[in-house]
């Protein structure tokens, strides 16, 4: 599927509303990325963007998530920093990327955007509570090209 069709068919005030609400109940970062490029290994392209966009660096406890999609080669990665990857083990990422390409499937992208947002919220807010301080500013990260 070309990027930009993929693109249309997300419906971006909810997907925005949903990280920002994530954000809201923990101090980790979600973040969606949409490749325009066809990619061969989802993984390795999500690792090369999450370094690119620095998101290992952006704070000190590690929490952060790439949600990577490729929809010109139907590909995806879920990526999380070290140390929410350490916490949730190998398990939870299994389970969170068959659930993403189970609703990918059924055809409604913002819908298994949403679902996979909500379940890492739901995690995060468990092992990174969000800071006693109150932000100010927007606190989204949606970001395709």
């Amino acid at each position: 599927m070309h990027p930009k069709i993929f693109h249309a068919q997300l419906d971006q005030p909810r997907l925005i509303a949903a990280l920002a609400a994530a954000e809201r109940n923990t101090s980790g970062k979600i973040y969606v990325y949409v490749s325009h490029r066809p990619i061969a290994d989802a993984l390795a392209g999500a690792r090369k963007r999450f370094a690119k966009l620095g998101l290992s660096r952006l704070h000190d406890e590690r929490a952060s998530v790439l949600i990577y999609l490729a929809p010109r080669t139907h590909k995806f990665a879920i990526l999380g920093d070290t140390a929410i990857h350490e916490r949730c083990g190998e398990a939870f990422w299994n389970q969170l990327a068959e659930a993403l390409s189970r609703d990918l499937k059924a055809g409604d992208p913002t819908m298994a955007l949403l679902n996979t947002i909500s379940a890492l919220e739901a995690t995060l807010a468990e092992h990174f509570p969000p800071p006693r301080r109150t932000y100010r500013g927007t606190l989204t990260h949606l970001r395709v090209l």
